[in-house]
């Protein structure tokens, strides 16, 4: 099973250099262990464009979708076989990365 490990930030603080360090080496490990499928930090939110399509033609708004204090700083997609094991780890990844996490299976396709 695949899960989207979403970092939840804010725009109180950037992350560290020993959280980044600490980020780096789970990702390691996360590799080392066959969890890791991908993972990215994100750019800050005043750096997205919206695109609309359903129209027709392409209306494109810069910012973010959504004005909030809290948005997706970052990401692991990860393989785990069961929910259990993918909470376990994004714990841990919340740790390291001192951020709180939300964890999301993938849709059966």
């Amino acid at each position: 099973m695949q899960f989207l490990v979403s970092v939840i930030d804010d725009e109180s603080s950037s992350p560290t250099p020993a959280e980044l360090a600490a980020t780096g080496a789970f990702n390691d490990r996360l590799q080392a262990e066959g969890h890791f499928v991908f993972a990215g930090g994100l750019a800050s939110p005043d750096t997205a464009t919206v695109i609309d399509n359903r129209g027709g033609e392409a209306l494109l708004t810069d910012g973010p979708f959504l004005e909030s204090k809290e948005y997706l700083g970052g990401f692991w997609i990860i393989e785990a076989p069961d929910l259990d094991v993918a909470l376990k780890l994004a714990a841990e990844g919340s740790e390291h990365c001192n951020r709180r996490v939300e964890v999301r299976p993938f849709q059966d396709q």
